[in-house]
């Protein structure tokens, strides 16, 4: 299956690796270009690409990138994707780094919900509340004792259906947080946030967490 991975930072690297590892046509991409990302993929056996490249006909796409950034994407850029595309958002809002985003500030939308109005196309949010590392050293093969849980949020019903197994192949179970209205729950200063625990924990942090934005976090 070709992925896109768009961002090549910690978590877009780590996922290459482990994503080329279970033997997908990865494709990674970031802001500097192509020319940028040879020992990546020479490590990893992904393609380097541009970002149009790597979306096009791509059936997941991870957007992996600083929110900021996110509007800068080129315009209509997941209409070369498959038909059926599943986009991965990782991403979290940092006022400190993205500066104020007023839809999510002022008209009080969750962080993806904002970025699908920015991609226009919805997104499963998972990842966002993982160390990168843990991605390399947390993965477990199914039924292992030790193995971690991530929160998945999202509308499409499809598209997180395929995400999970994506999770399933590189040694993470899911945990269906919701619809995206519900993704706070696993938003920076949450509970479940950094959370490396089973299911059942995870779950139990996703009810325990309140809507209101810490001050740590605004810090």
């Amino acid at each position: 299956m070709k992925i896109g991975i768009i961002g090549a930072g910690n978590i877009g690297g780590n996922l290459t690796r482990r994503l080329s590892a279970a033997g997908h046509d990865v494709h990674v991409a970031n802001s500097r270009g192509p020319h940028t990302l040879g020992a990546l993929a020479e490590e990893t056996g992904a393609s380097a690409a541009t970002i149009e490249d790597a979306v096009r006909d791509a059936r997941v796409v991870v957007v992996t990138i600083p929110l900021k950034a996110v509007p800068a994407l080129p315009d209509g850029l997941l209409g070369s994707a498959a038909d059926d595309v599943a986009v991965i958002d990782t991403g979290n809002y940092y006022p400190q780094r993205d500066g104020k985003i007023t839809g999510i500030e002022d008209e009080g939308l969750t962080e993806s919900r904002w970025t699908e109005r920015q991609l226009g196309h919805d997104v499963v949010k998972v990842f966002n509340g993982t160390y990168a590392q843990d991605i390399i050293d947390k993965a477990r093969p199914a039924g292992d004792p030790e193995r971690v849980a991530l929160p998945i949020a999202g509308d499409d019903t499809a598209a997180k259906q395929v995400v999970t197994a994506l999770l399933d192949e590189i040694g993470f179970d899911a945990v269906d947080a919701g619809g995206q209205d519900e993704s706070w729950r696993q938003q920076p200063g949450t509970p479940v946030y950094g959370l490396a625990s089973d299911a059942a924990a995870v779950r139990k942090a996703l009810d325990a967490a309140t809507p209101e934005r810490t001050a740590e976090w605004r810090a």
